[in-house]
């Protein structure tokens, strides 16, 4: 990522309406008001100056500011790049502990959602707008009766929060109504692992995995490769052991998978086991029982028994190496076992005390309240129970016929504000000052990169409305929080530097409590199991959707899942013999019946699935989430359970004799025959000593006598020669990259209806390859696949009007304004890395809500936006190449080798993306190519990609290398 020193957005030494105006004086508020206005109807066509130029602003050129987004509840820090006070992209803060420099797809995503157009504008009365004092007129008597009572029947629901302000005024509404209930709901939440930390250490600590300290792992239906708010973290620690380079191939890490659902953690394991829930939890056992438990194992099958002892035996052979996890969908006596494996172990994990205070309660506490009507005041702030809750709840029931006051502040018009009485528009956290903890710990502060859009209100407002401050400026209460929190702080200029530095940083220094002591785990008292009978339902969080909030982003709508690769929907997965077994296809709809609860979805089959188990993932068949996410998919939330809030025995499945969509682009599954020239993938032991030299003379797909581009020998020195290696090994193929691409370069969405076509404008796709499919354990494999940048291009020769070109930097550049849309390229590349333009996507065609002037505020003015019937493809950011250059020119300095640093490559958390000079000495890609391990997708075609790779290197155990 960039470095910290252009954050120049908050100069030093400045203070709050002081000689240098507030940035959100002044690179805010003159361009959220002309956002504001453009919203409303088409540009005027004139152009309005500055009355009073800002400093520190420069028209053209970005600004770059530091700030935190939140996933369930936990903090992720991020560099947002401005342009006159329109953010335009997001990338990670290296300086943060909850991203590390890289992100994920939600982080990347949450750029487009600032700019939806269905975000909600005005306060409503039911359905109708109304005034925001005609809200007050009616709030207030509720909190003057509430008050008399001591807060009898006054109750707030939240998500998980971490927020020091939040938190704090939370207190402070306690302490004004003592009687006020407070519950939390996370559809995804942490339940089972509080649990599990209660039985093992007596109260419910918060366990945090060192990956990065870790040299063998052993996940249990755990996933912290995949999505979650840890997932950045989590894949730059997998990263930090399993670097393969020549001669340095000690200390690569080995991952042990046990798993019901396939994932991105078991798609990088070493080892993989496919089991159902009660296999996982004899495996558990079992293992805590061959570390010292005086436990009875149960019986395992050979095949079994022969991996967890391999497993036992890495775990054990370096102490304070050996880390053992559980996912959250694991039962607490599951969560309890790991703990005193870890413990037993001496395992990378620290142990954190939650939040001080009166633990929250949960949303069945609610729903009887509303059903009984003790609760008479109800005020829910960003949740959206109404479509999210377990079905057996009943609570958008028990919602719309309490009659109860209840007030609903959210992003969106949805489901839960349309059951209540009230509802306020959020203030978007990109619009918004705030704070929030990472899962270590650390704090961070949030600042506004925008005047909001709308009129909107600020969870901060909100809260400080109730302890009647209707005025409350979010600012001045978070300033409030951390006068209090700064020792020898209160007031002053040393406070005023302090501030300035945090919000510079991003990060709150020494924020993070220290690490508890823990006591030797307690082992849980295990109960007996009954067998398990039929097919279990398992239910997951959404790649895409996470549990649901995402549905009305249409980046990753349209952008292919891992493993699955849908988009535009979920599907119920099975594994393939299962699927065979109940004559099912891909597509065929099958209803569903699971404790009376009834669902149709379609059906993928799916590699890796444990037998026996059809999968389901949450957040989708929406009524109310905006015009991109309404009616996609089935929904989950009507099937689920509060007591068995991940699914259980018991599933009922019947064919219905009809046909549904499930829309995969760009699908590998479907290409024949050799396989290892487009993916390749080695064991460790495999992995050469020494370099491999290449060819003196490739052969080439094209005549000699008809070359595209230069050879990097062939340049002179003064030109730079741009090249990229991706290493396969590190990539979790998590879709980070695919949204960068997006955000950063103005890629367009196409809809579901164009997809179903066979058409696509990702200029950046990531591959699924799968070896051993039809075995028992197959292995996925991913690799990402921009545009290759050949040496020998065969998309150049065949182009009518030499629209696809080379410069002498070694880039295959497109000009747009020479394309005429013959399309020869695009059939002339090996690597259909090449995307036309049927309709004006982003450009009088664009799909559902995309083509609000509001959503044309999110593209990057650095790019050229594309027309109907263009051919565009990665171009190596071309932009950022050109920026860099033009400050090392301003510097009169050359290019330093690996100064530019693209789209793809910054979003990568897991650092699997390198790019550079290849001709320039030291540079990264250079000595990656040197590899022995180093290939060229296609090679034998001789194209002479300047994008390669580095194959997938894994770590068998030698007592299982015959594939156990």
């Amino acid at each position: 990522m960039l470095p910290l020193p252009p954050l120049s957005g908050i100069p030093a030494g400045a203070r709050e309406g002081g000689p240098v105006m507030s940035r959100r004086r002044a690179g805010l508020a003159l361009l959220g008001t002309a956002l504001s206005l453009t919203a409303c109807g088409e540009p005027a066509e004139e152009i309005v100056p500055y009355v009073e130029q800002p400093e520190n602003v420069v028209p053209g050129v970005p600004m770059r500011y530091a700030t935190a987004l939140t996933l369930n509840g936990y903090a992720r820090g991020v560099i947002a790049t401005c342009f006159e006070g329109r953010p335009v992209k997001l990338e990670g803060n290296a300086a943060h502990p909850g991203s590390l420099g890289g992100t994920d797809a939600f982080t990347e995503a949450a750029i487009l959602s600032l700019y939806d157009p269905d975000r909600s504008r005005a306060v409503r009365q039911g359905i109708r707008i109304a005034p925001r004092e005609a809200l007050f007129s009616a709030l207030l008597p509720q909190i003057r009766k509430a008050e008399a009572r001591g807060g009898a029947g006054l109750h707030l629901l939240t998500g998980h929060l971490t927020s020091p302000t939040l938190l704090r005024l939370l207190g402070e509404l306690r302490a004004r109504f003592p009687g006020l209930r407070w519950h939390t709901h996370e559809p995804v939440g942490e339940e089972n692992a509080r649990a599990g930390a209660v039985l093992a250490f007596g109260r419910p600590l918060e366990a945090l995995p060192r990956l990065e300290r870790a040299t063998t792992i052993l996940a249990l239906d755990a996933d912290p490769l995949g999505p979650g708010p840890d997932q950045p973290r989590h894949a730059r620690g997998f990263a930090a052991h399993r670097q393969a380079r020549r001669g340095q191939t000690g200390g690569f890490s080995r991952l042990y998978v046990a798993e019901s659902v396939p994932g991105l953690t078991g798609a990088k394991a070493d080892h993989r086991l496919a089991l159902p829930p009660a296999g996982l939890r004899d495996l558990a056992v079992a293992l805590a029982a061959g570390l010292g438990a005086p436990l009875e194992a149960p019986p395992l099958d050979p095949a079994m028994a022969r991996w967890l002892e391999a497993a036992l035996a890495d775990l054990r052979a370096r102490p304070g190496e050996g880390l053992v996890l559980a996912g959250p969908w694991q039962p607490p006596e599951v969560q309890a076992l790991v703990h005193w494996a870890n413990h037993r172990l001496g395992a990378p994990v620290e142990y954190r005390e939650p939040p001080a205070g009166q633990a929250p309660e949960d949303l069945a506490k609610l729903a009887e309240a509303l059903r009984d009507g003790s609760a008479e005041t109800l005020l829910i702030l960003d949740r959206n129970p109404a479509y999210d809750a377990p079905a057996d709840l009943g609570f958008a029931e028990a919602l719309g016929k309490s009659g109860a006051f209840t007030l609903h502040l959210g992003g969106y018009f949805d489901e839960t504000a349309a059951a209540c009485r009230w509802h306020v528009p959020m203030t978007h956290p990109l619009e918004d000052w705030g704070d929030a903890r990472a899962t270590d710990g650390t704090a961070s502060l949030a600042q506004p990169l925008i005047k909001p859009l709308h009129d909107t209100v600020s969870p901060i407002q909100a809260l400080a409305a109730l302890l009647g401050r209707l005025d409350s400026d979010p600012q001045a209460e978070l300033r409030a929080t951390w006068q209090g929190a700064v020792p020898g702080m209160v007031s002053g200029a040393a406070f005023e530097t302090w501030w300035r530095q945090a919000l510079h940083d991003g990060v709150v220094p020494d924020s993070a409590p220290a690490p508890v002591a823990v006591p030797e785990p307690r082992l849980p008292e295990l109960r007996a199991v009954p067998p398990e009978a039929g097919l279990l339902l398992a239910l997951r969080p959404d790649a895409a959707c996470w549990d649901g909030r995402f549905a009305n982003n249409a980046w990753l709508q349209e952008c292919p899942k891992p493993l699955t690769r849908q988009v535009w929907g979920n599907a119920l997965l099975l594994a393939p013999e299962e699927a065979r077994r109940r004559g099912l296809e891909a597509g065929d709809m099958v209803a569903l019946d699971w404790r009376g609860r009834k669902l149709e979805a379609p059906v993928l089959p799916l590699p890796g699935m444990a037998p026996g188990l059809a999968a389901l993932s949450l957040g989708y068949g929406r009524p109310r989430a905006g015009s991109i996410g309404d009616g996609l998919g089935a929904d989950a939330y009507a099937l689920r359970d509060s007591g068995a809030p991940w699914g259980g025995a018991g599933l009922a499945l019947a064919k219905t004799g009809h046909r549904g969509e499930v829309l995969r682009p760009l699908d590998a599954n479907g290409l024949e025959g050799d396989r290892h020239s487009l993916f390749r993938a080695f064991g460790l032991g495999e992995l050469p000593g020494q370099e491999v030299p290449p060819p003196a003379t490739p052969p080439s797909l094209l005549p000699g006598n008809r070359p595209t581009g230069p050879r990097v020998e062939e340049v002179p020195a003064s030109h730079p020669q741009w090249a990229m290696v991706i290493d396969t090994t590190l990539c979790i193929g998590c879709n980070a990259c695919v949204i960068a691409c997006q955000a950063e370069n103005s890629v367009p969405v196409v809809g579901p209806e164009e997809v179903a076509r066979g058409r696509h404008m990702a200029w950046l796709r990531v591959d699924t390859y799968w070896q051993n499919e039809a075995e028992a354990d197959p292995r996925p494999g991913f690799q990402p696949v921009p545009c290759m940048h050949c040496e020998q291009a065969p998309c150049e020769p065949v182009c009518p009007v030499a629209a696809s070109v080379h410069d002498s930097e070694g880039l295959n550049v497109q000009v747009y304004n020479r394309c005429i849309g013959t399309r020869f390229c695009q059939g002339n590349c090996p690597y259909k890395v090449r995307r036309f333009n049927f309709f004006g996507y982003n450009d009088g065609q664009e799909y559902g809500n995309l083509g609000d002037p509001l959503v044309a505020a999110q593209h990057n003015p650095e790019v050229t936006v594309r027309a109907r019937g263009v051919m565009e493809k990665c171009t190596y950011c071309t932009q950022r190449i050109s920026a860099a250059r033009r400050a090392a020119e301003k510097e009169d300095r050359p290019l330093r080798a690996d100064e530019v640093r693209t789209a793809c490559q910054n979003a990568c958390p897991a650092q699997a993306i390198s790019f550079g000079d290849l001709a320039a000495e030291g540079s990264a890609v250079a000595a990656l190519r040197r590899e022995p391990q180093h290939y060229a997708l296609l090679g034998e075609l001789g194209t002479r990609p300047r994008t390669t790779y580095l194959g997938a290197m894994r770590n068998p155990h030698p007592g299982l290398e015959d594939g156990a």
